[in-house]
């Protein structure tokens, strides 16, 4: 008689309704939708779904749903083409107040999201999504270098008490004013040693001496810059939980983002796109001053002219004047976190400064008590827009003062910025912030969005695959095998089964390449069938008892399996570890694949075959 143990029994049914939960997000296909997000001074409310309310039925547009979730609203449409359509009117009625992107809404019920059920996460060929291909500045990337190198030089000339009339950039390199010519070849060769990455020499005047980054500096400067970009654009990505995202250089100069599952382009480029940081200034002269140098364009030789966010009493802007130099700024902070002012109950991000910062900014406060200090707010944000029926590319720059208050006491890594217009604007420059602010800026030369229609072929063409793939297998193991190869194929089907629940609950990317796995799966599942029951049939053949040649057949058959498929298993691990996109998403179907047969091919098909025949006292035969 056929015995299995009852634990057994109840580990296949409890992982097989398991299985099936988890599987089950799955069949619910995601609508089409349109998200609408508020820019700054516009809100998300009852007023705005009205609004589009009214969009929509004025056009005749059909659609599921208009809905507020979280700080967004969500219009569900019956169709891809009417998402298109739809898209279209609302981003023309509400033009620069809000950013209206295409998006996927999903369907999947409340109680199953409730135990953490979620569909399998797509690739960029199976769901859609987006593409860009960026463009590193690298005149941004030297310039920004150039500066600091200015003001290294003012620094040192400072601390060596040599007098100079101006170190500033001119002429596509650094000139550098004493004011006394016996000065000029000791500041050259302190520069050499102290900065090499330049070349000086002399200048038009004796006590004028031009300095510009070598060409080797040059290029490690641009190098520097690529890679550091690519490092931030990693961060931001994982801010957005972007799953499985290719991220790759191109070139001397270019990256390459693929984010597959997003459609919310707008939000992907205003997360990847703007380089917003922060710069802590000094105040130079008073608001009388500031609206002087405002009228006449007369700016002081050490100040920059900034205006403030917020606006006079009559609307205008309000000027102010800061120093050209820099107290501490966005690439010395380790960390940024939103929240609001104990004080004032105002939104503010509490920043946190690494040592070279915070020690600069503790000798500034130390010195400066009673005096005020601005925060300089500054994005950079990419824009597209339509000239002459083409798609112009440019790059839009904010710079505005966002606060301007009196040094109270000496402070130096730890403090907050206040003056942020929302919750909202503190938890995007947070995330901005905490990210790393990006070396150079990037402009989006190339942006391509993979429609959801496009990976809907994809999809379709894999599951007639693996269709195809599992009638051929259940085909011939019912002709070859009879009722034993009607067991191999149900545990075969619950293969599938557990290995789409176990790629839903990890959050794995399934890529085209990763259906392939599953159909490479299919044949790996069945060759432990296989090898069980051909064992099985050696064992009749011997002379050894039905109830004998099952049991046999298992047990003999299990080292086998278990040999074969450590390779399968090792292989996986490898591909996942030395692979990248599509290829980590093969590796990983692969992995949990060769799991579930193992599991599938011994214990559920055993459990499967000692419910059929195992109450039998005698068994004659067996149909294998």
């Amino acid at each position: 008689m056929l015995e299995f143990p009852r634990w057994k029994y109840a580990l296949v049914l409890i992982l097989g309704l398991i299985s099936v939960l988890y599987a089950l997000p799955n069949v619910f296909p995601k609508d089409p939708a349109v998200q609408i997000t508020a820019n700054r001074g516009a809100q998300v409310d009852d007023a705005l779904r009205e609004r589009v309310l009214g969009v929509l039925e004025k056009e005749k547009i059909d659609f599921k749903s208009v809905e507020i979730q979280a700080q967004s609203l969500l219009v569900r449409l019956p169709t891809p083409e009417v998402q298109l359509v739809a898209a279209d009117l609302l981003r023309k009625e509400l033009r620069d107040g809000y950013n209206v992107a295409l998006n996927l809404a999903s369907t999947v019920p409340d109680w199953l999201e409730a135990i953490g059920a979620t569909p399998m996460v797509l690739g960029l060929d199976l769901q859609g999504g987006v593409h860009f291909l960026m463009e590193v500045d690298q005149k941004a990337a030297l310039e920004k270098r150039e500066n600091a190198i200015v003001d290294d030089i003012r620094s040192m000339l400072r601390e060596r008490r040599i007098g100079y009339s101006e170190v500033s950039r001119a002429n596509g390199g650094i000139v550098i004013d004493l004011r006394q010519a016996e000065d000029r070849d000791r500041v050259a060769a302190m520069i050499g040693a102290e900065i090499p990455e330049l070349v000086v020499r002399d200048g038009d005047s004796p006590t004028r001496l031009l300095a510009n980054v070598s060409e080797t500096a040059m290029q490690e400067i641009a190098d520097k810059a690529l890679e550091q970009n690519i490092g931030t654009l990693r961060k931001r990505v994982d801010e957005l939980g972007v799953a499985e995202p290719v991220i790759l250089r191109q070139g001397k100069s270019r990256i390459v983002v693929q984010l597959p599952g997003v459609q919310d382009t707008a939000q992907a480029k205003k997360i990847l796109g703007a380089t917003a940081t922060l710069e802590y200034r000094a105040v130079v002269g008073d608001v009388g001053a500031a609206f002087e140098a405002a009228r006449t364009g007369r700016v002081p030789p050490d100040a920059r002219l900034y205006y403030r966010r917020e606006r006079g009493p009559d609307g205008s802007r309000v000027p102010v004047l800061l120093s050209k130099r820099v107290i501490a700024s966005g690439d010395q902070l380790v960390d940024a976190q939103p929240g609001f002012d104990p004080q004032s109950g105002t939104p503010m991000v509490s920043v946190r400064l690494n040592g070279v910062g915070g020690q600069r900014m503790l000798d500034f406060t130390r010195e400066n008590v009673g005096k005020p200090m601005a925060v300089v707010f500054i994005e950079r944000v990419p824009e597209t827009r339509i000239v002459d029926g083409k798609e112009v590319r440019s790059t839009k720059v904010n710079e505005e003062v966002i606060s301007v208050a009196t040094i109270q006491g000496v402070f130096g890594k730890n403090f907050q910025t206040t003056g942020l217009d929302s919750s909202q604007e503190a938890s995007e420059l947070a995330l901005l912030l905490r990210a790393g602010s990006l070396a150079a800026p990037v402009d989006i030369v190339e942006e391509r969005v993979i429609g959801p229609s496009l990976g809907q072929e994809n999809i379709d063409a894999g599951v007639r695959a693996i269709l195809l793939g599992f009638a051929l297998v259940m085909a011939l193991m019912v002709v070859y095998y009879k009722v034993m190869g009607v067991v191999a194929i149900f545990a075969l089907f619950m293969n599938l089964l557990m290995l789409c629940a176990a790629l839903s609950f990890v959050d794995a990317t399934l890529t085209m390449p990763g259906i392939a796995g599953i159909v490479l799966t299919l044949g790996m599942a069945i060759d432990g069938n296989v090898l069980i029951l051909e064992r099985v049939r050696e064992e009749l053949r011997a002379g050894n008892t039905p109830v004998g040649s099952i049991r046999a057949g298992y047990e003999r058959a299990w080292t086998v399996i278990l040999d074969s498929n450590v390779t399968k298993l090792i292989a996986a691990m490898a591909l996942f570890s030395f692979g990248s996109g599509p290829v980590r998403g093969f590796a990983v179907v692969l992995f949990f694949g060769v799991l579930t047969s193992m599991f599938t091919s011994v214990t559920v098909s055993r459990a499967v075959v000692t419910l059929i025949y195992g109450r039998r006292k005698k068994l004659a035969r067996i149909s294998v």
